[in-house]
Parts: C-alpha cells; sequence; structure tokens
C-alpha cells in the first residue's frame, strides 16, 4: 500500500502531469466524500433500523398479535437480503470477507436475515399462518428489513398519516410495516391509531387473493412436537440475550469492544473464527435435540416425520423448519383465494427467491413447492373446501401440464383457473396466455405485486387438451406396450424432438450447468448445430407416415420434422402456422380453443434456427380433429418439451376436453370487458342464477368472440 501511495505522488509531482495534478486532486477528493456519505448513510440507516426493533420490542407485549418461529435458510447468494442481523442489530458483511461470501440465514416466511451463529436465538416473532381460533387479524408490526415495494412512490406514505415515512438522513421517525398487507406506518401514528380503531388487518390490496389465517388451522400434532423445543430454546435465547446485551453495555462503558470492532481488529480474527465455529456447533447441537430423521431423495433430504424439523438441501440452499399440516376451517362461501405452485428446478432455478418473496405477500400455507416426492395433488387436497378459487403455476410448460392432469384428475364441479409465472427455458404456454416470456421480463415490469393484481383482474379462457395414445408394434398382444400422455402445447417428431431430447439427457447428466435460462438456450442451439451436421432425421419422410381425419396427407420429401400445434407459440416464440402472414391454402386460423390441430413440416436444425430469427417460415400441410403418425422405425418425439424415443408404432392424437386457464386482460378496452364478463359469469354461478355447466359453455361462446 505504501509503495503505491509512493507511486502514486511520483505521478502527480512529475513534469508531465503536472497540469493534471489537480484534476486528479479533485477526483480522488470527491471519492473520499462519496465514501464518507456512503458510510454515513449506512450507519444512519442501521440506526434507524435499530430505533425501530427497540419500539417495537417496547409495544409487543402491548399488541397481542399471535406469533410464529421462523423458518431459517441458509443463503449463499448474493441477491438482494437485508444487510442488518435481525438479532444483534450488526452488519451482516464482515470486514475480512471482502470477497468472500459467508452464508447468512434467512426466514423463508418474513424474510429476516440473521449471522447463523445467531439466528437460533432470534425471537419468536415471525407471522402466524394459522390463527383459526381468532376473531379477527391483527396488523403484524415489523422493522422494514426487506423492500417489496413495486411502486415505491406510493407506498412511501404513513398509511394513517399520509406523510412520508423512510427517510432516516432527516432524524424522521422510525416506521414499521404490517407483514400481512405491506403497509407502512410511523410507530409514533401507531399509538395514535391503536386508540382509535384498534390494529384490524384487512389484508391490504390482495385481500381477495390472500388465504386469510383465520381459516387455517394447525394440525394437533404439529403443536405437541413444538413445545419442550420452545422452552428450550427460550431459554437459550433469553441467556445469550443477556450476554449479548452485558457485551454492548462494557462496550459503551469502555471496558471492551464490540462484536464489530473485534471483526474489524486484524488481530482478533482467530476469536472472530472460533465464534463462527461455536456457531456452527450450537446449530448441530440444536438439531441434533430434535431427532431428526432423515432421507436423501434425488438429491435432496427430506423429512420423513411430518411434524419434526427438517432439513431440505438443494443447490447449495439448506432450509431448516418445521414440516406442518394445515386444515382449512369456516371457509367463507365467497372466498376466492390463489392457491400457488412452484416448481425449484424450472428454468434458471428461481424457485427458492420466488416462494420466499411469495410467502412474504401471501400466506405461506397457500405456497406449495413441488417436487419427485410431493405433486400437486396436496394443495389441491387442502383447497377442496374452497368452492372457487385460483392457481398459480411458477414453472415451465411441464408444469403447467403436470398441475392441469392433476386438476383434472380431481373433478372439480367447477375447476379452477390456471394462471403461469413463467420459470422455464421456452414458456409457449405462458406467451400465449400472455404473462410474460421469463421470470426477469416479469420481475422487471413492476414485480410479483403487479403480477398478483393481474391475476385478480385476468380474464378465465379454455385451452384444448389432447390425449395422445401411444402404441407400439405388435401391441396387441401386450398391453403393457400401449400408454397414454396429454398434449397442451404441440407434438414434435423429428429433428426438432432430437434437439430436445439431447438436451433433455445433458441436462439430467449435469443438471448444475443449467442454471439460467440464457445458458439453457445457449446448450440447446448447441445440440441444434450438431444435429446440422449429423441429419439424424434425414429418413423421416420414408420412415413416418401422417393421417388427418383419416386422410392420408404427404410429407414432402426435404422434411426432417413433423410439428403438431394446439398454441399459437413453439420453441420460445415462433409463430409457425402465423395467421397473420398471407397464404395460399385454405386452412382456417389457428386458435388454442377450437377443437381442431395444426400440422407443419420443417426441413432440419438450419431450418429451426431460421424460423427462430424470422428469416424462413413452416411449411403447413394439414388441420384436423383426429391426427395418427405412425413410424416403422424408432424416433425421437417430444410432446410438450417433454422428449422420449418412440419405438416403431402409432401415436393417435385426439380431443379431450377443454380446461380453464387464466388470460392477462390487455390495455385495451376488449380486455378489460372480458375480465368483466368472466367476474359476471362467475358471480351469476355464486347466486345460483346459473351452473357450472352453463358457465363453461358461456366461457367457451367468449373465448371464441374473442379469439
Amino acid at each position: 500500500m505504501i509503495e503505491l501511495s509512493t507511486s502514486l505522488l511520483r505521478l502527480l509531482t512529475s513534469s508531465n502531469v503536472y497540469g493534471y495534478g489537480p484534476f486528479f486532486f479533485g477526483s480522488f477528493g470527491l471519492l473520499a466524500i462519496l465514501y464518507a456519505s456512503f458510510k454515513w448513510q449506512r450507519r444512519t440507516s442501521l440506526n434507524w433500523i435499530k430505533d425501530a426493533a427497540r419500539a417495537k420490542k417496547k409495544f409487543w407485549k402491548k399488541l397481542n398479535v399471535p406469533l410464529s418461529h421462523h423458518t431459517w435458510m441458509e443463503d449463499f447468494s448474493n441477491g438482494e437480503q437485508p444487510s442488518t442481523c435481525c438479532v444483534c442489530l450488526t452488519s451482516l458483511v464482515f470486514p475480512q470477507s471482502v470477497g468472500a461470501h459467508f452464508p447468512v440465514h434467512r426466514c423463508a416466511v418474513c424474510g429476516v436475515a440473521a449471522h447463523f451463529f445467531c439466528s437460533e436465538f432470534a425471537a419468536k416473532d415471525c407471522k402466524c399462518v394459522a390463527q383459526a381460533c381468532f376473531s379477527h387479524v391483527k396488523h403484524h408490526w415489523s422493522e422494514r428489513w426487506v423492500n417489496m415495494d413495486d411502486n415505491a412512490e406510493m407506498s412511501a406514505f404513513c398509511f394513517y398519516c399520509d406523510e412520508p415515512c423512510g427517510v432516516p438522513f432527516i432524524n424522521d421517525c422510525p416506521t414499521w410495516h404490517c407483514l400481512w398487507c405491506q403497509r407502512r406506518i410511523h410507530v409514533k401514528c401507531h399509538a395514535i391509531m391503536s386508540k382509535e380503531s384498534g390494529d384490524v388487518c384487512d389484508l391490504g390490496p390482495h385481500r381477495r387473493l390472500i388465504l386469510s389465517p383465520l381459516c387455517v388451522k394447525e394440525n394437533e400434532e404439529n403443536i405437541g412436537g413444538r413445545m419442550l423445543s420452545s422452552i428450550k430454546e427460550g431459554i437459550r435465547a433469553s441467556s445469550v440475550r443477556g450476554k449479548m446485551k452485558r457485551k454492548r453495555h462494557q462496550g459503551k462503558a469502555g471496558k471492551s469492544h464490540s462484536v464489530n470492532e473485534k471483526l474489524q481488529d486484524t488481530t482478533s480474527t482467530n476469536s472472530a473464527l472460533k465464534y463462527m465455529f461455536n456457531g456452527f456447533v450450537g446449530l448441530t447441537k440444536s438439531n441434533n435435540e430434535k431427532n431428526i430423521e432423515c432421507s436423501k431423495v434425488d438429491g435432496s433430504v427430506h423429512s420423513n416425520s411430518t411434524h419434526n424439523e427438517s432439513i431440505q438441501k438443494t443447490g447449495g440452499t439448506v432450509i431448516c423448519g418445521q414440516v406442518k399440516k394445515y386444515s382449512l376451517v369456516d371457509v367463507p362461501q365467497d372466498a376466492k383465494p390463489l392457491l400457488v405452485f412452484i416448481n425449484a428446478k424450472s428454468g434458471g432455478q428461481l424457485g427458492h427467491y420466488l416462494r420466499r418473496r411469495l410467502n412474504m405477500l401471501l400466506n405461506p400455507a397457500q405456497v406449495f413447492e413441488l417436487s419427485a416426492s410431493q405433486g400437486p395433488e396436496v394443495g389441491l387436497e387442502l383447497f377442496s373446501n374452497f368452492q372457487y378459487f385460483r392457481v398459480l403455476v411458477c414453472g415451465g410448460d411441464g408444469t403447467v401440464a403436470w398441475v392441469l392432469n392433476a386438476i383434472e384428475k380431481r373433478n372439480f364441479e367447477s375447476p379452477p383457473p390456471v394462471a403461469v409465472l413463467p420459470l422455464g427455458t421456452g414458456n409457449d404456454m405462458s406467451r400465449v396466455l400472455q404473462w410474460g416470456r421469463g421470470f426477469s421480463m416479469v420481475d422487471g415490469h413492476g414485480g410479483l405485486s403487479t403480477i398478483l393484481n393481474d391475476i385478480e383482474h385476468a380474464a378465465v379462457t379454455m385451452l384444448d387438451r389432447w390425449k395422445v395414445n401411444i402404441r407400439e408394434e405388435n401391441s396387441e398382444y401386450d398391453q403393457r406396450k400401449e400408454q397414454s400422455k396429454f398434449m397442451l402445447n404441440y407434438l414434435g417428431i423429428g429433428c426438432d424432438a432430437k434437439v430436445a431430447y439431447e438436451f433433455h439427457v445433458t441436462r439430467q447428466e449435469n443438471p448444475q450447468k443449467f442454471s439460467s435460462r440464457f445458458v439453457n438456450k445457449l446448450l440447446y442451439a448447441k445440440e441444434g448445430a450438431r444435429d446440422i451436421v449429423d441429419r439424424t432425421c434425414a429418413e423421416l419422410p420414408w420412415q413416418v407416415w401422417l393421417e388427418v381425419d383419416g386422410k392420408g396427407i404427404e410429407i414432402p420429401k426435404d422434411s426432417e420434422g413433423l410439428i403438431v400445434l394446439n398454441i399459437g407459440s413453439y420453441m420460445g416464440g415462433v409463430d409457425l402456422w402465423q395467421n397473420d402472414s398471407e397464404h395460399d391454402d385454405d386452412f382456417s386460423p389457428q386458435s388454442m380453443h377450437d377443437k381442431v390441430l395444426e400440422v407443419v413440416c420443417v426441413c432440419g436444425a438450419w431450418h429451426l434456427g431460421k424460423l427462430r430469427v424470422g428469416l424462413s417460415q413452416a411449411r403447413r400441410l394439414a388441420q384436423g380433429k383426429a391426427i395418427r403418425i405412425h413410424t416403422s422405425s424408432p424416433f425421437p418425439v417430444q410432446i410438450d418439451g417433454e422428449p422420449f424415443i418412440q419405438q416403431a408404432g402409432c401415436l393417435d392424437i385426439t380431443h379431450y376436453g377443454q380446461v380453464f386457464t387464466l388470460r392477462r386482460a390487455p390495455e385495451e378496452p376488449r380486455g378489460h370487458a372480458t375480465a368483466i364478463m368472466t367476474e359476471v359469469l362467475l358471480d351469476a354461478e355464486c347466486k345460483g342464477i346459473i351452473n357450472a355447466s352453463q358457465r363453461k359453455v358461456l366461457l367457451q361462446q367468449i373465448a371464441l368472440q374473442l379469439s
């Protein structure tokens, strides 16, 4: 450092740069001022949060709000997270850890963060998702640890006095925010409001989508397993907080140093590391005391118990919390909550981050993470008491098909409509329903609050569902060789399915390489480039026969792939049928709810690449209600992006009903009218004016007229 400073001084005092000396000195001075301003801002913000925490601690017993334990998750990510530990109220970033990444614990429910050696001593102040024994929901006031604002200008005001809040640099009054309604209030205004109107919470702008905690009851087996551990944790927490308070008091008197001062002193690094090691030992001991019984499934560790503590490790993330079971009681007849399914392994694998954000905006009891051991059936069973509800699927096209198939099996009298938050690679279903191209695009246009608002005002539309009977040669004598799958988007056989199959195999062998949608598309393009050279499906016209409505269709000799379409998006947004273009044939425009399929052919992977960038068009072959494809040799096939190798045999595609989906209402008046008509029909069914079947017929006619 001294040598660098000497070199800079020599450079500044040399004759060659003498004229630039004031400029360099001015630049360094400006940087020093900016650095000092940043440090002052951070210190002021930290003191402001401490004031809010002290005020909450002072009034906490008077608030009488139901509380719950935090659900801690080890977070190694560098994304958005609080900068202050909620236990010791010090920085989460160690001065010596510049360039290194130490894990912190995040609460998967309320989003607060703590040092990994502080989290086990955190107060029991997380929001309680099950309040069936209470008469009304109370505001759960907390410090503003995480920014959940999609519109900062609108949410930066106290909802009681309408004055600005959140300005710690002018000694403004500390503020709280409610973990249910997301509103903010000055601490001084809260005392006045609680006397005037009490602390009753209406759940905020998303009240129609939030599962009210008054309807959620925690099962008895969950409660018994927590009583003893809660007493132990309370004793440990009180003793440790007392020690921490005495240390802080001694530091103020000059007898000792604070935790941050010790970390800043390079001579005490060993003490800090020892303290961190003791924290790990404490966590291990705490977990061992709770007799965790775990098993490893598909690279993840799941609890075999239904009420003990569980640890789930996926992609470097460890979730520590209670596996609880809930039941719904006293469900209002007019309630229409949102049921959320998240596939954490879809696309860029952002499911864990998304689940935490949705837990903070909604009731965690209505958010379910899909895995190999838990499908959509658990959430659908919990919501079976609701006559009307909506479903949000956070995942790719395969996840959407998974959930829609589960809904179909439940045989709901009034099936819930499904919206899509795209997490996959192609996200074709999300595109045709106007929910966006990917989660990054959604997050950049208003955030999750905007998406929830759009779901509430979305229009219900219909989507054709098709059954694919797969039969191999000589299967008349062996029923095991016959199977059925369901199609919502498209079916491909030939070169496109070959690329999808190779991509699928590579992802199964090396899942760690598929960490983002951008990387997925690059690897997909790599497989396509390889097929351009290999041309493994060049013999398709001589080994595949196509029948549409019982009539044979000739396949062009240069074709290397057939694609059967149900929606107007393929391979991440490519419109293969192209309704808006001029054609010299007599085919009808494509629609996703006309009970008709479209068939096109492509001339290899190079043709697919040209289609992707808009330099070519697919060749339109046929339209029909029943499609049959014969193969005389094994060929790769993909259904809604799920590839497999089809042996010599036959594929029969027939209509299998329609499912309800939610389409984002566009800004134009026609879109708002569609959403209003959807609400009118639902209200008419609730009042008994029409029944479920009549409502379905009317929705079908509206969808056809507005398509």
